[in-house]
């Protein structure tokens, strides 16, 4: 299943500031063809605006799954992280670390604060691209995402 119950498009946040893993993420989703519709926030500040549909953000649909950076400009990754963790409106929505930070303590961290899988970004562009369809095959093929309704 590429798209959600009632057959509209999945909204998907992107939070990534290096431009070639937006398009390399973009053209992935692109050829998979899936019924989704990919927005993208670089930068931490941007993405809670986007998700409290603060500022230029205002009509903002919510998300049914964040793709999140931990190295972000203003507001990092895991403060990020912390505060859809904490916010009641944001709590459910499924969050996917991406990212080309393999410390364990960023693993950590993550988990701690609920991150729903941890992904490192792979160095060559092949093998990113592979890793975002296997994402595609797992996330909208096998995992019931929760109502986006608010």
């Amino acid at each position: 299943m590429s798209d959600s119950l009632d057959g509209e498009p999945i909204d998907i946040l992107l939070v990534e500031d290096n431009p070639g893993d937006v398009r390399l993420t973009e053209e992935a989703f692109a050829e998979a063809r899936l019924n989704n519709t990919l927005h993208v926030a670089t930068d931490g500040a941007e993405a809670l605006d986007f998700l409290h549909r603060r500022g230029d953000h205002e009509s903002a649909p919510r998300p049914a799954l964040v793709l999140l950076d931990l190295n972000l400009p203003k507001v990092d990754g895991l403060e990020v992280l912390e505060e859809i963790r904490d916010a009641p409106d944001l709590t459910s929505i499924p969050v996917i670390v991406l990212t080309s930070s393999e410390a364990e303590e960023d693993v950590v961290r993550s988990y701690e604060l609920h991150t729903n899988a941890y992904l490192t970004k792979p160095i060559s562009p092949d093998e990113f691209v592979d890793l975002v369809r296997s994402f595609e095959d797992f996330w909208f093929t096998l995992v019931r995402l929760p109502p986006t309704s608010e």
